[in-house]
């Protein structure tokens, strides 16, 4: 009886590597032959520098990923692998089961979703089950994009989804995890949906974390930034008084990192040129997580906390802080030249 199942393993295996994936090195889809389906054909629009790596890692799973970007380039690039390549947001949505969407800002994504030739162009009948926006964007408009949504029905019924959902999942990992599929995804949104789109969550990343009801992703997504600013800002303060005061940055890493000051700016990105490799600063902060954005994404916690009334004055001081660096040239640069450019921190030698 045991040879007998070793040979039917065996057999097996010689039928299976008969069989080629469609990418050279692409893994086994994650998910699993019932919800195949639901996830045959990805839409995915926004092909830059985060967008561009989701698709990859997409196709590297075995997904059927149709693409749009403004940028022509930026799909010819595609193009040219043999992805196929559409003109409109609309175009992407009928050939497509689940769109994802990664943008610059709230204006963008609102305007891909109900602009002209946009997805819901269609009116009240749209093809795809599920809509889900990695955007960093304000909660307010994740949660009136989702009541649109939720306003339309499905083409065509997929189990017991009747109308389309909308899921906010914005990213944490920046530029080198998405090349690496190992971003995090903060979720809002209906739960159930969430659980069906887990596995193609973790085509692109190695973490989800459901957040609540639609908006929280949003939410989530721009209070870790702020948190990260204010901790960043902190660190680099520190780090350039003790400069002044005789203290290497280097020691004083030492010291944090071994105290109550450790944080993943003194211990994983620390801002001092010379003293950890791999970082921002080790290459004149180039690469990384630029300084606009960190704008950007303080300004979206500001105005959030304009909205409900709530007093964040490090928000508004880091906010501040990070204008007049972009203004002053470095926008481009790593949000962590903080250090050089504001504190006047030294390089360590």
């Amino acid at each position: 009886m045991s040879m007998a199942i070793s040979r039917m393993r065996v057999s097996l295996r010689a039928v299976l590597s008969l069989i080629s994936p469609p990418f050279p090195s692409s893994p086994i889809r994650r998910f699993s032959f019932s919800s195949q389906s639901h996830f045959e054909n990805v839409g995915f629009i926004g092909l830059g520098n985060m967008g561009s790596r989701m698709v990859n890692n997409l196709l590297k799973d075995g997904y059927n990923v149709t693409v749009h970007d403004i940028n022509c380039n930026a799909m010819k690039k595609f193009s040219d692998m043999g992805v196929p390549t559409k003109e409109t947001p609309f175009e992407v949505a009928e050939a497509s089961d689940v769109v994802i969407t990664m943008l610059p800002s709230s204006s963008h994504v609102f305007d891909v979703f109900t602009g002209p030739k946009g997805l819901l162009q269609g009116g009240n009948l749209v093809r795809p089950w599920l809509l889900i926006d990695s955007s960093t964007i304000d909660p307010q408009t994740s949660r009136k994009l989702s009541v649109t949504v939720s306003k339309c029905i499905l083409k065509e019924k997929k189990d017991h989804w009747e109308t389309p959902v909308m899921l906010d999942a914005p990213v944490s990992g920046g530029v080198l995890a998405a090349e690496a599929g190992t971003l995090t995804f903060m979720v809002g949104g209906s739960e159930d949906a969430f659980l069906a789109a887990k596995p193609l969550f973790l085509s692109m990343g190695k973490n989800t974390i459901y957040c609540g009801k639609a908006g929280n992703g949003s939410a989530a997504k721009i209070c870790n930034n702020l948190a990260m600013a204010v901790s960043m800002l902190g660190v680099s303060e520190a780090l350039a008084l003790g400069q002044s005061l005789g203290i290497s940055a280097s020691t004083l890493t030492r010291v944090f990192n071994s105290s109550s000051a450790r944080c993943w700016s003194s211990d994983s990105y620390n801002p001092v040129p010379g003293v950890m490799e791999g970082t921002p600063s080790s290459r004149n902060y180039d690469g990384g997580f630029a300084s606009k954005l960190m704008a950007k994404d303080l300004n979206l916690a500001a105005e959030s906390a304009k909205d409900i009334g709530q007093n964040c004055p490090l928000t508004s001081h880091a906010l501040e802080i990070y204008t007049e660096l972009c203004k002053d040239g470095q926008e481009t640069k790593d949000f962590s030249c903080v250090f050089r450019h504001y504190y006047s921190g030294m390089d360590e030698l």
